[in-house]
């Protein structure tokens, strides 16, 4: 009857895990990681638009289109040569691509639904852990509520990136590292199935995402720390078990494991080093000048994704109420919450049964958040700039949640008082409901995006073009790497979108078909950038004007060069438009 109950309760977060990734899984746009992630898992290239021409949105568009003839081979060509990923997820995800072979309807449903399906199986994954870790089922719940409401777990769920392929991977490998936890607490070898499993999970992980290297060493750290534990702390047994052969056959099999982990990462060196792409790929998260703001952004942004796992209410809305609304929300939540939870976690260190799987997690979750910082600060490589990163260590900091709840639920009563005010008293039980329901609401913000949201918004650009251009387009970027060509496939795909709403209102409007007009289609120009030759980009700029029809107008979207128009008659717009996300734009009328 136990175990029934037990089961129904975990097909519960799954239901509620399914319902919170899929809903609204195609809404948002899509954002330039994400084509690059469509376009080589369906086994093509982004070489293969044209540069320093115009060209029609269909030719924009053409990478974006499932191949009759392209195969696992054509996504290891693409992908290793054009881009800085390893290539498991996109292998993957190109199965995934021929299973269902989306059209251009279902492009974004299918490109996002394979890791919201992934990241609905972390469910009942992270439950397996956190029972075994902790040998308690409540725990286990508890880890598996969590995963399924996390804000920050809906977020990486409805894209289409590795990430949750990444995280089930983080979660057997940390299911490894409890069983060498717990081996060498009983003073026993690992189990060899265990060291060739970790070795697969470790070399897989590498493979989908080059920062798996981040959560092992992190592992590393939260092993030495069990270590300490175990022969030299508290748990250290008497003299006449100290260090013995089977200790020995433990650290060998330790060491096996490392070996055949760092042997399977050595293979992606030589790629990962000969990518000319990786570095230009990678500038964002590289901070130049040490000014005061880069000394303190990790902090703040660090912080930022840690409070995101739990709650996230709308502060990113448009709407000033909503924001400050929705600050004191989170903010009263965070000041009730935070010592609540701070209390259970000392009491599970504190508590024999619980002891070894805090220790195991919590130096988990604290030596990967050490070596973001050692990057930070000593490298100069800002890892906190993308919250997406967290995915290193976030089972982790669910399974501490998960044992915190567990304590929490356990608790009869609940006091909070702030400053003279009364206390406030709660039950375990509704504590932890709270803390769900807030997961819940912030969840529910993220698939509507208002947390969260895409920094590429074309969707709001295209009403703008439609509502100021009267006349045929031409939107024009500089070309330096695959991110441009995606900025301008986000628009390309919104205004197909547009086109066909617009096309669907007037034939319910009893209206006909759409007339097709010269300036329904824009076309598109991607100039490579030259920095040392900035005239060059002009010159083509200024070649291409001169062989379009005029009247036209000339959109220049996120171009980094200047430009002088004036021998071409083009005017800029006079009017202050808004502004977009993502998209810095001019507008030139060229009569």
């Amino acid at each position: 009857m136990i175990k029934h109950k037990q089961l129904l309760l975990l097909l519960l977060w799954t239901a509620i895990a399914l319902m919170l990734r899929f809903a609204n899984l195609d809404s948002k746009p899509l954002w330039t990681d994400e084509f690059s992630t469509l376009v080589f898992s369906l086994g093509n290239s982004f070489r293969g638009v044209p540069i320093d021409r115009p060209i029609a949105l269909s030719t924009l568009l053409q990478p974006l289109q499932l191949g009759p003839d392209a195969g696992i081979a054509d996504v290891l060509k693409h992908l290793l040569v054009e881009s800085n990923h390893p290539p498991v997820y996109f292998m993957v995800a190109h199965w995934w691509m021929r299973l269902f072979a989306p059209t251009e309807d279902s492009l974004v449903w299918i490109g996002r639904s394979l890791p919201a399906l992934l990241g609905v199986i972390s469910v009942p994954a992270i439950y397996l852990l956190g029972k075994f870790a902790f040998n308690s089922r409540l725990v286990g719940q508890c880890a598996a509520a969590m995963m399924a409401v996390s804000p920050y777990g809906i977020y990486l769920a409805q894209e289409a990136r590795h990430y949750t392929l990444a995280i089930l991977l983080v979660i057997a490998s940390l299911f490894c590292l409890t069983v060498a936890a717990k081996k060498l607490q009983q003073r026993a070898p690992m189990p060899i199935w265990t060291v060739l499993f970790w070795i697969i999970v470790n070399c897989l992980g590498i493979a989908v995402h080059y920062f798996f290297a981040l959560t092992l060493c992190a592992e590393a750290i939260a092993l030495i720390a069990v270590i300490w534990q175990q022969f030299y702390g508290k748990l250290a047994l008497s003299e006449s078990q100290q260090p013995n052969i089977w200790q020995f056959q433990i650290l060998w099999r330790l060491f096996a494991v490392a070996l055949g982990t760092v042997a399977g990462g050595l293979v992606w060196l030589p790629i990962f080093l000969s990518n000319k792409y990786g570095s230009e790929l990678t500038n964002w998260i590289v901070s130049g000048d040490r000014t005061f703001v880069d000394w303190i952004a990790p902090i703040f942004q660090a912080l930022a994704g840690w409070i995101a796992v739990i709650s996230l209410l709308p502060v990113e809305s448009s709407n000033l109420a909503v924001v400050v609304g929705s600050a004191i929300v989170m903010a009263i939540f965070l000041i009730w919450v935070l010592p609540i939870l701070f209390n259970a976690v000392k009491n599970a260190l504190k508590t024999t049964d619980t002891h070894l799987g805090t220790v195991i997690f919590g130096g988990f979750v604290l030596g990967a958040i050490f070596l973001f910082f050692s990057f930070a600060y000593i490298l100069g490589i800002d890892l906190t700039r993308g919250p997406r990163y967290n995915f290193v260590y976030f089972p982790g900091v669910i399974l501490i949640l998960g044992v915190t709840l567990a304590f929490i639920y356990d608790t009869p009563t609940i006091k909070t008082r702030w400053f003279n005010l009364p206390a406030v008293e709660f039950t375990g039980k509704k504590a932890v409901l709270l803390i769900l329901v807030m997961g819940f609401v912030s969840s529910v913000t993220v698939n509507s995006n208002l947390g969260y949201r895409k920094y590429y918004k074309p969707d709001l650009l295209i009403p703008i073009i439609r509502e100021v251009s009267q006349v045929p387009v031409l939107i024009a970027t500089t070309q330096k790497t695959h991110v441009e060509i995606g900025e301008l496939m986000g628009i390309g795909l919104e205004w197909e979108k547009s086109q066909k709403e617009e096309g669907r209102g007037k034939k319910e409007e009893g209206r006909g078909k759409k007339e097709i007009k010269a300036f329904d289609s824009p076309q598109f120009l991607l100039v490579k950038q030259r920095r040392e030759s900035p005239e060059i980009v002009a010159g083509i700029l200024d070649k291409t004007l001169s062989q379009l029809e005029r009247p036209l107008d000339l959109w220049l979207v996120n171009f980094r060069a200047p430009v002088n128009l004036a021998a071409q008659k083009c005017q800029i717009e006079s009017r202050d438009l808004s502004p977009v996300d993502g998209y810095e734009y001019q507008v030139y009328h060229c009569s």
